[in-house]
């Protein structure tokens, strides 16, 4: 949390939070409910406004800076990572939100992404999932699924599509989380655990674009089926799910499975526990759904403590003018070998 002349932030509302610009995207997208939910949400994090930057790439998604009233960043296509690495280096006070859609972090930005989720950088990265392109209107994304027909893949897509989260904990993200557009308060309790993590933190967000991909996710998050279609992984819990909590997630072979709690008992059911230093189990379960069409699990996947990465550079600096003779920059620019030309 910024200093202040208080040590807290004053209080504010999420009209401090919003910006005069006028909101423009589909009527209907899922973005505007994870806008809401985030300046909905900001007022409770205790930060301030000008402490606060929101950095994105190039998509519908990053029109977000525009809509938060703090510092911003429209940045180039996939670069949002990149940049926000840089910031967050040498601005630590600063909280670094990095906002992209599936196709902006995973095709030319894959690399930044990993990277920066390898490293530790503190930074909250969202990541838009609408399995497809929607500000260039309708093209295949990473996430798209086999066989998905669009407008650059007229008689069905054949890549295998990536798995947002599987990404991140291959890249042994320290905080991986996953929720979707249509549940505020878990979006919002999501985006807050993702804030408190000291170090890089990925959350995916299941997000409709009702216009190109619309029900994408329909299968699992309407209200109607989500009790039997959405797992939330709750720390310290029996991953359980169901109407009436009937089915539940067990190991099989180094995997996970979904099982009826009736068959195979109550103890056969996993305990979550985000807190593994191993990421194989929370990569597993991230394997569970395929398809959103399938029970999927959702909420926080991994949540472990190593050093951010901004800590241990500016503490190697700090060892280094420590010590005394450290040498003469202007003689070691011209030591040999040198040449005139």
């Amino acid at each position: 949390m910024p200093d202040t002349a208080e040590g807290v932030a004053p209080a504010t509302t999420r009209a401090d939070w919003q910006t005069d610009q006028e909101v423009r995207w589909c009527p209907g997208c899922g973005d505007y409910s994870i806008l809401t939910a985030m300046q909905l949400l900001m007022p409770d994090l205790d930060v301030l406004r000008e402490d606060t930057v929101f950095i994105s790439g190039i998509g519908c998604a990053a029109r977000f800076p525009y809509y938060m009233n703090t510092y911003g960043i429209h940045g180039i296509h996939g670069r949002a990572p990149a940049i926000a690495t840089g910031l967050a280096l040498s601005r630590p006070d600063l909280h670094i939100w990095v906002i992209g859609g599936d196709g902006d972090m995973l095709s030319i930005g894959g690399n930044h992404l990993i990277h920066a989720l390898r490293r530790n950088i503190d930074l909250n990265i969202l990541l838009f999932n609408n399995q497809i392109y929607g500000l260039t209107k309708g093209q295949f994304s990473p996430t798209s699924e086999v066989g998905k027909v669009t407008k650059s893949s007229p008689v069905g897509l054949i890549a295998r599509p990536f798995n947002p989260v599987s990404v991140a904990l291959g890249a042994e993200a320290t905080f991986v989380a996953r929720t979707h557009d249509l549940d505020r308060d878990h979006m919002q309790e999501t985006f807050r655990r993702a804030h408190e993590h000291p170090g890089a933190a990925f959350v995916e967000v299941l997000q409709n674009c009702n216009v190109f991909n619309d029900g994408a996710f329909a299968a699992i998050t309407k209200r109607a089926v989500r009790d039997d279609m959405l797992i939330d992984l709750r720390h310290g819990e029996p991953i359980l799910f169901g109407s009436d909590r009937q089915y539940g997630v067990i190991g099989l072979d180094g995997a996970v499975a979904i099982a009826e709690v009736a068959e195979v008992g109550i103890d056969a059911v996993l305990i979550h526990d985000e807190t593994r230093s191993d990421p194989s189990r929370a990569f597993a379960l991230s394997r569970l759904a395929e398809t959103p069409t399938t029970p999927t699990p959702i909420g926080v996947f991994r949540a472990v403590e190593h050093e951010e990465y901004g800590t241990g550079i500016r503490a190697q600096v700090d060892d280094v003018q420590s010590h005394e003779g450290l040498g003469d920059l202007d003689e070691l620019l011209h030591s040999l070998p040198t040449w005139e030309v």
